[in-house]
């Protein structure tokens, strides 16, 4: 074969293009020639496996064979999978499979390169003498032939192997790999049943399989001298008459056992063996205590102690006993190793031995790559209920490539070895061993190994410690900067929790100094000083002072910073003198407010494509804590702070990534928003959390107020009074009047205007036109769902606010649990189908919309009386009363008495309700009732500080899918191979005709030729991949699953069967979705460009058109100039335009355009996934054609004016400026967040969330109940609506008006804001003022007069006049 020079070999996971930097090694270092046969018959074999620490054993083995044996000479070389992605790569594969006698193959399980292996080797099975392909693909297995034994079948028919590859899991979990074990063990039995010559090829696949798991360098040269003269012409040629070689017994070690590398027997079968040596005979010489020292559990993968290969688990374990620790390491044959923990992590009594465990394999605890269970894992683990942490072995890159990579870790390694093990409850995803890229051996990354040592020891001590001596950092968050918003977090009433906590921690032995006798308000207070602080002072309460020498000497990468912020102390954090450490120690518990990212408001640094480093206030922050302070532990409070988004890698932090360098040896407990999986799971991987996570506020519907609630009232008059020509046609005019005062006009386009209107003109269909479409306006306005007030930590909903969750989860369909959504049981009692209703609904045919609201009353009537059952006097939910095994209930079914959900759907005006058809929804939301109510969130705190397991459970949304509930769980996103599942497909697809129809309407029957889509990554997570299948939907590709089940393929949809052209798409993804989904952001990579190469006419395929012109204007490859899928750079996040917006210091909207082009122009190209790359001209080029921007809202939680991300990456206005007819393109949402998807334009959603939150009497009181935090979470409503007018201009006049009027005009309303929050109150004032300045808002003199009196009040109650 040709002598192969240095190959690079891509690996990005999905492409099958040779660039891109992630691996590159090549199996030249693999390959051994006999070097003298001396006229042996020389046999040739090819292997391919996934990791490389067989290389040694198979080359040892080879090399023995060779100088030893007299009957043959191998010839030998091995690849690694990647390795299959370049074509110099396959070609020399090819070559070296076309002249080799055996071909041996090993967890092959990555689709597309499994397909490469076949692709080879499948032609050649038939010459070949023998091929073995161990636990892989099922396609990859049936390649096997040994003699007459072969696997065919195999995933097709009913055989043994292929149940365990379906991806059913089995009872007992078991995967694939333990399903061999166990036919190995039972193997005998089985060959007794076979014709002889088969039961003796049968067993030389098994007995290979033996010597293979085995691993050993005799293992192997057993194995190959048997293939040799059993399977091999030559040498069974050469062989006849002479004495066959007797195969060796496979030396194989216990399937599971305890392991130790100076141990005088290789393995102990039983902890008291083991302690036997190591606590009498181990223990003592190496000077570590055996009555009170930590002992650390370590989870080893088999194979690497078979081969040999386990310095990266030696060097672990001496860094754990030269800190005076103990360890108990076990591995598993298989991959499940759930069985050694039960077995060797307690003593004989059934106490677990061990204070904190580390999983050194990588993978999930049970099931490895393949096939996990889950479930068993968390119960496995739950039992145990220790600190779990999953550590990580570089696979597929060398250490030097992972150095050098800006993305990290590779994808795929991401997937199956951090977001799988995430599910089982694994925290802290550290990277501490890579590879050698001529011998393969694992060698230790010193440092990480160092910090993994470290922090598993923290953990420990946290189990051992007193809590009297516990120290704990509570950190919050200050965003924007500024002593009104001091404690900020996603719908959490910050002060009122973090008093929460310190009662519970009090009351669990913890000195919490005077706290125990303070208020929110007292606490509040001593933080912030003094909320009437004269602004000369400094502004928060000062904890501590840090000189620039103490800075320096206890923060080793202060100079680092240099480059950015200048020397130290700066102007940030500081007095010129020292650095200054805002906050209040309670005893043992400090409450700290974490630095800002320092670049607020400074253009110039909001402008740059990659963030800046923290400053040095920020690290001196984190010095604090760890060196001065000394925390045991760092508790950082709600969503979210600065320290997970600083610069570095995206996953796989190195020692020169900021969040590792800040959070270093501090274990991090966070509470997060449980409706927030995607933030959560950075600061998981990016800076170690344990996440905990609480409730959003409970949910309820907007109702009605002032005009609109008239207008209901006027509806209801009409309907009862339609017939009478004298009073029927007066109410219609003053519904008309009354919708225009409420400026229903912008949302109805065909509402008659008053002046000349008459009711008594038109005709009677006419007349329950108009009313119609305004019925559907406010019934669309009061079912709208508002998050009310603020969560408090560990106080669980009231019966009464369940209710508006539970009948939102009641209105959807769940198919995969067979359960049918009330609202279509309901609508089929009168005949219909639900589908339609909300149809006829949507358009405003009066009937309709009238049945749609009866039904909705009905559903909440019956929500109600389920919930009213299990209700104390306080309105708590205490025991949830099972309905369904009451004995008096059956004996009332028994009389003909309904259940009372029946009976209140009856009352609302539905008599014929099939009971049968509601039971299973009833006992499904009876079950979510106790998941609602069921609270954790002070319990998994105070366990995490005691050094236990967080109970794992998914983020999202609580209406999707309630197991998000109970709160209190470490959250965790999914598998990203999972996404889009196939009903998110079928959504997309639904939602994409709708808008379709809706633009089709709107642009004389056109099709939008291009559609900018912004891509969030807890979007994603909550509807499984809607948004990114709608992507694809539009440029009519389809996301294809493989065999199992992961969805890693595109297909295009034939023009034919998608009946319209491919509309071109520019995808502009979050930093989050970037960090989270890399896997699919190279599927849609990959199925823009399948569309954009596809020979179809420009009529019919937007993509290609667009991409010929940008290809031949940017003299580029068409595949090149097919590039849409951007996102910022790695390790950056947001185009900081909310940043800029929040902070008020932007010049122009100039600038705010600029930052997003610059700081979102980075490219992904599935051609070169090692990297994200600047392409800010092709970024430009791709807006340039943009007709339509389209964004979704998939939770009634997170809405436009809730948080500044959407339109942080709203390109509305950039488009404008970029095309060249400077015409605003058309921008619409897609609203899923209930079971009626629709799709507005963005100015209809403004005006929707304008009226039902921020003009909202009940949302308005709702967050004034929390006090100070309540008047900022207003204001933040006002600012973000500030924020829509500057990126898209999509905010009418009268929503300022009516929100001045609201809060400006009502003297008393302007006087509770200002007294419970005057900073925040100056805040709203400068943001009316700004509205106004900048052009958005047109008032009247007056107003602008009132307001500049008003800020001149609020800066004299601040500064204490």
């Amino acid at each position: 074969p040709p002598s192969l020079t240095s190959l690079s070999v891509a690996t990005d996971p999905t492409s099958s293009s040779p660039l891109g930097a992630f691996t590159a090694t090549n199996a030249e270092s693999r390959r051994i020639v006999p070097e003298n046969p001396d006229g042996r018959p020389t046999y040739k074999i090819v292997y391919v496996v996934l990791e490389s620490q067989y290389q040694s054993s198979m080359t040892a083995a080879v090399k023995r064979i060779n100088a030893g044996s007299k009957n043959m000479a191998v010839e030998c070389v091995g690849y690694l999978l990647e390795e299959l992605r370049s074509e110099s790569g396959m070609e020399a594969f090819k070559a070296d499979v076309a002249d080799a006698n055996v071909f041996i193959g090993s967890l092959i399980f990555v689709q597309e390169l499994a397909e490469k292996v076949i692709e080879v080797v499948s032609p050649e099975r038939d010459r070949l003498d023998a091929v073995l392909v161990f636990p892989s693909m099922p396609e990859v297995m049936r390649m096997n032939k040994v003699g007459k034994f072969t696997m065919k079948n195999l995933g097709q028919s009913k055989s043994v192997i292929g149940d365990f590859m379906k991806k059913k899991k089995q009872d007992d979990g078991s995967s694939f790999e333990e399903g061999m074990l166990k036919l190995l063990r039972t193997l005998p039995k089985v060959l007794k049943f076979l014709p002889s010559d088969k039961a003796a090829d049968a067993r030389t696949f098994m007995m290979s399989f033996q010597y293979w798991l085995g691993g050993s360098p005799e293992n192997l040269e057993s194995m190959m001298l048997m293939l040799g003269q059993d399977y091999v012409e030559d040498v069974k040629e050469g062989m006849v008459g002479k004495e066959r070689i007797e195969a060796e017994e496979p030396v194989l070690l216990p399937d599971k056992a305890i392991w130790h590398p100076v141990a005088p027997d290789i393995v102990f079968e039983s902890p008291s063996s083991y302690f036997d040596w190591y606590n009498k005979d181990f223990c003592p010489s190496a000077g570590i205590s055996v009555t009170d020292s930590p002992v650390v559990g370590i989870i080893l993968q088999k194979s690497h102690i078979n081969t040999k290969d386990d310095t990266h688990y030696v060097s672990l374990i001496s860094e754990l006993e030269s800190r005076g620790a103990r360890v108990v390491c076990i591995y598993s044959g298989g991959l499940d190793f759930s069985g050694p923990v039960e077995e060797f992590f307690y003593d004989a009594g059934g106490k677990p031995i061990v204070d904190s465990v580390i999983n050194l394999t990588g993978f999930a605890l049970v099931g490895g790559p393949a096939s996990q269970d889950h479930d068993k894992a968390v119960k496995v683990l739950s039992k145990l209920n220790r600190p779990y942490m999953c550590a990580v072995p570089l696979v597929f890159q060398s250490f030097e490539e992972w150095q050098s990579s800006e993305l990290g870790l590779h994808p795929i390694q991401v997937a199956l070895q951090v977001s799988l093990p995430e599910i089982d409850g694994a925290i802290e995803p550290i990277i501490y061993a890579g590879r050698e890229g001529a011998t393969g051996r694992s060698v230790p990354l010193s440092d990480r190994v160092s910090l993994l040592a470290d922090r598993a020891l923290k953990w420990s001590d946290l189990r051992l410690k007193k809590n009297a001596e516990k120290k704990l950092a509570i950190t919050i968050f200050s965003f924007p900067p500024d002593k009104g918003n001091v404690g900020t977090a996603a719908y959490l009433d910050v002060f009122n929790s973090i008093n929460a906590v310190m009662k519970e921690l009090k009351g669990k032995g913890y000195d919490i100094g005077e706290a125990a006798n303070m208020s929110t308000e007292d606490i509040i207070d001593s933080i912030l000083n003094d909320k009437e602080a004269r602004i000369s002072s400094p502004e928060l309460n000062v904890a501590y002072r840090m000189s620039v020498d103490e800075y320096q000497e206890l923060t080793p990468y202060a100079q680092d910073l240099e480059e950015n912020w200048g020397a130290p102390p700066g102007n940030l954090n500081s007095d010129g003198q020292n650095l200054l450490i805002y906050g209040k120690e309670f005893g043992n518990v400090f409450i700290g407010v974490q630095p800002s990212f320092g670049y607020e408001g400074d253009p110039m640094r909001l402008l740059f494509a990659k963030s800046a480093s923290p400053h040095h206030g920020f690290a001196a922050y984190y010095t604090y804590l760890e060196k001065i302070f000394g925390a045991n532990a760092v508790l950082h409070f709600g969503t979210h702070g600065s320290l997970e988004f600083m610069p570095g890698k995206q996953v796989g932090m190195s020692g020169t990534c900021y969040p590792d360098r800040l959070i270093h040896s501090l274990p991090n407990i966070y509470y997060y928003a449980a409706n927030n999986p995607s933030e959560a799971t950075i600061a998981k991987r990016r800076s170690y959390s344990a996440t905990i996570s609480y409730l959003t506020p409970p949910a309820e519907n907007a109702g009605l107020y002032k005009g609109l609630k008239e207008l209901k009232e006027l509806i209801s008059s009409y309907q009862g009074l339609r017939e009478n020509e004298g009073r029927g046609p007066a109410i219609l005019n003053s519904i008309v009047s009354t919708a225009w005062t409420c400026n229903l006009d912008k949302d109805i386009k065909d509402l008659p205007p008053v002046e000349e209107f008459d009711g008594k003109a038109i005709s009677f269909e006419e007349r329950d036109d108009i009313v119609g479409k305004v019925y559907q306006r406010i019934m669309e306005i009061e079912s709208r769902l508002l998050p009310c007030g603020l969560h408090t930590v560990g106080v669980p909903p009231t019966a009464e606010e369940s209710v508006a969750t539970l009948v939102n989860i009641a209105q959807l369909d769940r198919a995969e649990d067979g359960i049918e959504s009330i609202n279509r049981v309901i609508a089929s009692s009168v005949g219909r189908n639900i589908d339609d209703v909300y149809r006829n609904a949507n358009e405003g045919k009066l009937d309709d919309v009238d049945l749609n609201q009866r039904i909705t009353e009905a559903s909440r009537a019956a929500v109600r009386a389920l919930v009213m059952q299990s209700t104390d006097s306080d309105g708590r939910v205490k025991e949830v009363k099972n309905i369904f095994d009451d004995v008096g209930g059956m004996f009332a079914g028994m009389m003909g008495k309904k259940k009372p959900w029946t009976e209140a759907i009856k009352d609302a005006g539905f008599p014929d309700v099939v009971e049968e058809r509601l039971e299973p929804l009833f006992k499904y939301l009876e079950f979510c009732l106790k998941q609602v109510v069921a609270d954790n969130e002070l319990g998994a705190l105070t366990s995490a500080l005691d050094g236990e397991y967080i109970r794992p459970g998914p983020g999202g949304d609580p209406i999707r899918n309630p197991d998000v509930l109970p709160t209190g769980a470490n959250m965790h996103a999914l598998d990203p191979q999972s996404i889009p599942t196939t009903a998110a497909v079928e959504c997309a697809e639904a939602v994409c005709n709708k808008l379709l129809e809706r633009l089709q309407a709107e642009n004389d029957g056109q099709y939008p030729e291009s559609v900018a889509f912004t891509l969030w990554g807890t979007d994603n997570i909550k509807t499984y991949g809607e948004s990114l299948a709608q992507v694809l939907a539009l440029a009519g590709v389809r996301p294809v699953p493989d065999s199992i089940g992961r969805v890693n393929k595109v297909e295009l949809i034939p023009l034919e069967e998608l009946g319209r052209p491919r509309i071109d798409v520019v995808v502009s993804c979050s930093g989050v979705f970037r960090d989270l989904f890399i896997n699919q952001m190279n599927l849609l990579d990959r199925g823009i460009k399948l569309a954009a190469e596809a020979d179809e006419p420009d009529e019919m395929n937007f993509v290609r058109k667009h991409a010929k012109q940008q290809a031949e204007e940017m003299q580029v490859s068409l595949r090149d100039a097919a590039c849409r899928v951007f996102s910022n750079s790695a390790g950056s996040y947001s185009a900081n335009v909310g940043i800029a917006i929040e902070n008020g210091g932007w010049e122009s909207e100039d600038q705010l355009q600029n930052q997003f082009l610059e700081r979102k122009g980075f490219a992904f190209n599935a051609d070169k996934p090692g990297m994200m790359e600047q392409q800010a001209d092709m970024f430009k080029a791709a807006l340039k054609t943009v007709d339509v921007t389209f964004q979704n809202l998939d939770s009634s939680e997170i809405s436009l004016t809730d948080v500044s991300h959407y339109y942080d990456s709203d390109p509305t206005k950039v488009v404008q400026g970029l095309r060249d007819d400077k015409r605003k393109p058309m921008s619409f949402m897609a609203d899923t967040t209930t079971a009626n998807a629709q799709v507005r334009t963005l100015s209809e959603t403004v005006r929707l969330d304008a009226r039902t939150k921020l003009l909202n009497p009940k949302f308005i009181e709702g967050m004034l109940a929390t006090g100070y935090e309540g008047t900022r979470e207003i204001t933040k409503r006002l600012r973000n609506t500030l924020g829509w007018s500057a990126t898209a201009g999509e905010v009418d006049n009268f929503v300022y008006e009516d929100a001045n009027d609201t809060f400006i005009k009502d003297e008393e309303m302007q006087r509770r804001l200002l007294e419970t929050n005057p900073n925040a109150f100056r805040d709203m004032v400068t943001t009316f003022l700004e509205a106004n300045g900048r052009g958005y808002w047109d008032t009247d003199e007056d107003n602008i007069e009132k307001l500049q009196e008003l800020y001149q009040e609020a800066e004299d109650k601040i500064e204490g006049v």
